[in-house]
Formats: structure tokens, C-alpha cells, sequence
């Protein structure tokens, strides 16, 4: 019996990493994608996890909202943060840091 339970929870666990890269990778796009609209750099390649919340979508489905934060440059000497939120696997939202040099003084 314990092997089965051993068993079921690292069938789990590769589900879990499965589901966490590609979510990844649908951030790392959408990342791209942003800084390309806007021409920016983005800076280091990728995206950084910064967290999940389980929230319910309009079917009442329990799903997971993932965070992800990346950096990205206007000039490649100064850096701003942007964001790509994920509730499943679709984005919810892109957003960009406001930088100061956008600001009308």
C-alpha cells in the first residue's frame, strides 16, 4: 500500500513541475512579447516566480493566479520591473513599471 501512495504522490509531484514550466514558459513569452510592443530590452532572459494564490474563475472552479516579475531596459544601463500574472494557464495581465523619464515634469 505504501508504495502506491509513494507512487501516486510522485506522479503528483511530476504533474506539479510539468504544469509550473510550462506556465513558466507562458510567462516568459508574454514577457517577451510586452518588452518587443514597447521597444525594450528584457533583461536577463526570463522570468522570476514570485508567488501563487488558489482564487475561484466565473465557473467556480478553484484555480492557481501564479506571479511572475522580470526586469527589463529602455537605454541597458537602467533597470524597471514588469510583471505577467497567470490564473491556469492563461495571462491575465502584462504590466510594465512607470519609469520616470515617461513622467511629464
Amino acid at each position: 500500500m505504501s508504495i502506491i501512495l509513494g507512487l501516486l504522490a510522485a506522479i503528483a509531484c511530476l504533474y506539479w513541475w510539468h504544469s509550473s514550466v510550462d506556465c513558466r514558459e507562458l510567462a516568459n513569452r508574454a514577457a517577451f512579447a510586452a518588452c518587443a510592443a514597447q521597444g525594450l530590452w528584457l533583461l536577463d532572459g526570463t522570468v522570476s516566480f514570485r508567488g501563487w494564490r488558489a482564487a475561484r474563475d466565473s465557473d467556480g472552479r478553484l484555480r492557481l493566479r501564479r506571479h511572475y516579475v522580470f526586469d527589463y531596459s529602455a537605454d541597458g544601463a537602467t533597470r524597471a520591473q514588469g510583471f505577467v500574472v497567470l490564473f491556469g494557464r492563461e495571462i491575465e495581465s502584462v504590466g510594465l513599471e512607470s519609469r520616470a523619464a515617461d513622467r511629464p515634469h
